[in-house]
């Protein structure tokens, strides 16, 4: 059955109340009293049983109310019109919900069995054939069977009469339906008070029900359960669960437009006090908030002393912020650019203090030794004197961990009456973390280098760019290109930030960068600064640094009293050499600690009096001594040699083992060596191979013999050609069984012909030989000259063995000279 019939537009009168037929409210009214079912059967009227059934949509039909409905399509008004003709009785019957359908069924299966016999009292012809008509309910029916579909439908149906009951439950239930109807008309803005003077007025309880369920928001299948149902106690209790659902509905419905009229109307009343403010305002002469907040800005771009380019760039984006809405996104943006430039200092700089006595004292009083690094400073100062527009310099301390890199840039900073600021490269990957991001992405900030130069508030602060050589590089860029801008003399004094836009001098900041080693930093940028390496310190060095410095602070950090624990010179000396072997004075300072710590332990739990660290207790509060003189203490040995190597935390000792194994002539090569260092070890075969005869070597051994070399750790990579020597002594001394003296160390390159070439880091090799107790040094000839970096007091201590080819090195490691008869190369 197609769906042609369509509800009528509502019609109002003065008896009758009309709502929106065919949908979720039903168009209802009551029957005017001469209309009554009771007076119809009075009359005689027949009540058929036999009737044609006209479906609707969305919509139930009660008994004794008035329903208008239009009507469309050839065959349900050709139904209209015959029942015009006859009695004017149909039956309406409302159709199952879209979902309970299976797509295309019969007709009489679209309907439900129930539905009200109606009387058409009035019918009006519209155009394109449809009709109006106003029907009047009767009865309740129930279709029984289908007689004809065509031309429209006929059904055999049976009347129901409901059970009609008077009891004070039923009394107590219309009641509430009362009072609740009454409710929901108040709430309800599409229900008419009238409606609910028409209630009250109704005495019938069905009635009641069916005139209450009929303008209730409901849907059919729950309007279709209200008809079919023919006990009255059971119809009042469901239309009262369904007058309170649609109550909180509506109690919900009403509390959310309250608060949005309140909102609204809070807002509204804010904005007309605003105006009548900036009203107010204007006739007094005074500005508004964001007046003042121009104003404000405008007098700071006035106040500071900037550059023409950055203040008409400053003035473009005022201009552009007093014209953009407080609420747009791009308003925050314009303000946080503005207040970076009206608080970077773009001509502010503090004074150097230019006297040299009270420079050099301070440099003295922060640090031990360093005097490369303090006459550089000083060198600086000096110029300074003389000529007051000198550009920042551009240095690089370069050296192992702990030697007080970052602290001396704070000390020349304290020198110079500078403010200091630092920032931290290592791991930095984005190049955007130098020069910044544009101001086109979202959380854009300056780069590292403006926002040092704000934290410091002047343009000529020490600033340190810790770790240089710790910089990342990845597919966001390469920061370290982005420092040869900034640490370039001749470029930095026009600084492009991306996030400023605009040039920044950078030419008085005196930038000091720090490494570890200095492999890892691009030559273009190494070659912008002024490398000044920071060697290890001696023991002698140590102990004084900690005798100045790291005890008084230890003891102050802790809370020990002073004289409360009492370290002598033997046990601070115990420590620096059987429990620290470093560079710099690091893990030192931690094993002082610990010893301040274990005593405000003692201190803490009642004991009383000044401890003393003996031996004894230094073994029981740091353990077992970690590191021992194995070079000074040991014994001479075959096959072992003791090389110098340089490290990135600064000299060490290494021992070069060598090993002939049965076999067939190869080279076996461990100890997690770099490629420099194995083409050092096939060299230094070579060369011993052409010096066996020399020291007794049984002819044709590398034709049934393997050969060994191992430097340990193995876990630690090694590279570089400065053990070459070394391993020539190792090898040969296993092949001869000669042993080498313990108390030896050597570096130095071998070359195929034997000639021992220079290497570098010699001072940093020697210290670590005098921390371990090396009484004896082999090194080239050419590296004489580095030796004048070395403390005289070390210089004294250790005898140094120039040496220009390996034969002078083997004839030095050796107790046994060669036997240069027995074959020409020996000479």
């Amino acid at each position: 059955m197609s769906d042609l019939v369509r509800d009528a537009k509502p019609k109002k009168n003065r008896k009758t109340r009309t709502g929106r037929s065919g949908g979720k409210s039903d168009t209802v009214s009551t029957v005017e009293k001469t209309d009554t079912r009771e007076e119809a059967l009075v009359k005689g009227e027949p009540l058929p049983v036999g009737l044609p059934i006209l479906p609707l949509s969305d919509t139930v039909l009660f008994p004794e109310m008035v329903l208008p409905w239009v009507v469309h399509g050839e065959q349900w008004v050709r139904l209209v019109n015959d029942a015009i003709l006859s009695d004017k009785l149909i039956g309406l019957v409302a159709r199952r919900p879209r979902e309970e359908q299976d797509g295309d069924i019969a007709s009489s299966d679209e309907l439900f069995d129930f539905g009200v016999m109606g009387k058409i009292s009035r019918m009006l012809k519209l155009p394109e054939g449809a009709v109006q008509i106003l029907v009047l309910g009767l009865s309740k029916i129930k279709i029984v069977e289908w007689k004809q579909e065509e031309p429209y439908p006929i059904a055999l149906v049976e009347h129901i009469q409901d059970r009609e009951t008077q009891n004070d439950e039923v009394e107590a239930m219309v009641r509430a339906i009362v009072a609740l109807f009454q409710k929901v008309v108040e709430l309800a803005p599409h229900l008419p008070r009238e409606i609910f003077v028409a209630a009250m007025n109704m005495k019938n309880p069905t009635r009641l029900a069916h005139f209450v369920v009929s303008n209730l928001n409901l849907d059919v299948a729950r309007k279709q359960e209200i008809l079919i149902l023919s006990d009255l106690q059971t119809r009042l209790h469901r239309v009262n669960y369904y007058l309170t659902r649609e109550l909180e509905i509506l109690q919900i419905g009403s509390r959310i437009q309250n608060q949005i009229h309140s909102e609204m109307a809070k807002t509204q009343r804010e904005y007309l006090l605003r105006e009548q403010l900036k009203a107010v305002q204007r006739e007094l002469g005074e500005l508004d908030d964001r007046s003042l907040e121009m104003n404000e800005i405008r007098g700071k771009i006035e106040q500071i002393r900037l550059p023409d380019e950055v203040r008409i760039e400053a003035g473009r984006e005022l201009d552009r912020l007093s014209r953009i809405p407080p609420a747009s996104a791009e308003y925050p943006v314009l303000r946080n650019y503005l207040d970076w430039i009206v608080e970077l200092p773009w001509s502010v700089m503090t004074e150097d203090a230019l006297d040299m006595a009270i420079a050099e004292r301070i440099l003295d009083e922060d640090h031990h030794d360093l005097e490369k690094v303090k006459e550089r400073i000083l060198e600086y100062l000096a110029v300074c004197t003389l000529k007051k527009n000198i550009k920042g310099p551009i240095l690089c301390f370069v050296g192992p961990p702990g030697v007080g890199k970052t602290s001396l840039g704070k000390s020349i900073a304290r020198a110079m009456e500078r403010r200091f600021v630092r920032i931290s490269l290592g791991g930095v990957r984005d190049e955007a973390e130098i020069r910044g991001h544009r101001r086109t992405y979202v959380g854009a900030l300056p780069g590292r280098i403006i926002q040092g130069i704000r934290k410091a508030g002047t343009r000529n602060p020490v600033f340190m760019l810790d770790e240089v050589d710790k910089l990342g590089l990845d597919f966001r860029g390469d920061p370290a290109a982005s420092l040869l801008e900034v640490l370039d003399p001749e470029q930095n004094s026009a600084f492009a930030d991306h996030y400023l836009g605009v040039p920044f001098d950078l030419s008085r900041v005196l930038f000091i960068a720090t490494a570890n080693m200095l492999d890892t930093i691009p030559s273009p940028l190494l070659d912008r600064m002024e490398v000044i390496r920071i060697p290890g310190y001696t023991d002698r060095d140590k102990m004084a640094i900690a005798r100045r410095y790291l005890l008084p602070r230890q003891m102050d950090e802790n809370g020990i009293p002073e004289g409360a624990l009492l370290i002598s010179d033997e046990i601070l000396m115990k420590i620096i050499r059987e429990y620290t072997r470093e560079a710099g004075v690091r893990n030192l300072e931690r094993e002082i600690a610990s010893l301040y710590r274990k005593t405000a332990r003692r201190i803490a739990s009642g004991e009383g009096g000044s401890f003393e660290i003996s031996e004894d207790r230094l073994r029981d509060y740091l353990g077992p001594r970690r590191f021992s003189d194995e070079a000074v203490f040991g014994k001479d040995r075959i096959g072992v040699a003791t090389g110098l190597a340089w490290t990135k935390t600064g000299g060490d000792v290494l021992f070069v083992e060598a090993a002939v194994l049965p076999g067939k002539g190869k080279l076996i090569l461990t100890g997690h060596l770099g490629e420099i260092m194995q083409e050092s070890a096939r060299i230094a075969y070579s060369c011993v191979r052409e010096r066996t005869d020399c020291w007794h070597v049984e002819r044709g051994y590398h034709e049934k013999s393997d050969f060994h070399i191992h430097v340990p750790s193995g876990a630690i990579p090694k590279d570089g050609p400065s053990a070459g020597i070394t391993m020539v002594v190792a090898l040969l001394s296993a092949l001869s069984r000669l042993p080498v003296r313990h108390n030896l160390a050597m570096t130095g390159e071998i070359t195929l012909t034997g000639r021992v070439l220079a290497i570098g880091g010699v001072k940093e090799k020697v210290l670590a030989a005098h921390r371990t107790g090396i009484k004896k040094v082999i090194l080239p000839e050419e590296n004489v000259k580095d030796l004048e970096e070395i403390p005289s007091d070390i210089r004294k201590k250790i005898t140094f063995f120039p040496v220009k080819t390996i034969d002078e090195v083997l004839e030095i490691s050796f107790r046994k000279k060669r036997d240069s008869n027995r074959n020409r190369n020996c000479s």
